[in-house]
């Protein structure tokens, strides 16, 4: 228990230090990224601040980028595959409490593994809970809560997500480029 704890803190100090880089200075953070996390692929991108409970039980493959205010609760492992986009305020939590307050008031928790394939898209303040797999190529819509598993290639929203959509190979129509006001 105390390897666990002492695991905790050194993950919190490096985020400290990692929220504490700026963006004149990418080498650093890239350097501090590859020291808190498990891996951390080339090319990939996080804008501070971040949180993290572990960040040792996150591994994030190559050129994902993920906006301001990534919280990644790693008591069990994140897997991030490639090319993965987060919004800002994206949250991934892999631990949960039990719903009997008798159970609660022990400290009890279970943690279950998140795993996120590549080319996925999770759109602003989502929230992915305990155990769940997104497909590649998946899109979360902002706001949503991943309670289950996700399949590939589809648009999901809402509390809790559901299947909104298939996306079909080469699609651009959900695209609005930028217009005047």
């Amino acid at each position: 228990m105390e390897a666990l704890e002492a695991e905790r803190v050194r993950g919190k100090e490096l985020t400290e230090r990692f929220n504490a880089t700026t963006i004149a200075d990418p080498a650093a953070r890239t350097a501090l990224a590859r020291e808190l996390f498990a891996s951390f692929g080339e090319g990939a991108w996080l804008e501070t601040p971040i949180y993290c409970a572990y960040g040792s039980h996150t591994a994030i493959g190559a050129g994902c980028w993920f906006n301001t205010g990534t919280t990644l609760i790693d008591d069990a492992e994140i897997r991030i595959g490639e090319r993965v986009l987060f919004g800002p305020r994206v949250t991934v939590v892999t631990a949960g409490h039990p719903l009997d307050p008798d159970l609660r008031r022990t400290a009890a928790q279970f943690s279950a593994v998140v795993t996120i394939e590549d080319d996925v898209w999770v759109g602003a303040n989502a929230t992915i809970l305990p155990g769940v797999r997104i497909g590649h190529g998946a899109v979360v819509a902002a706001g949503a809560v991943v309670t289950a598993h996700v399949p590939p290639m589809t648009v999901v929203a809402g509390v809790p997500a559901r299947v909104v959509r298939q996306i079909t190979p080469g699609e651009t129509t959900a695209y609005r480029p930028p217009r005047s006001l």
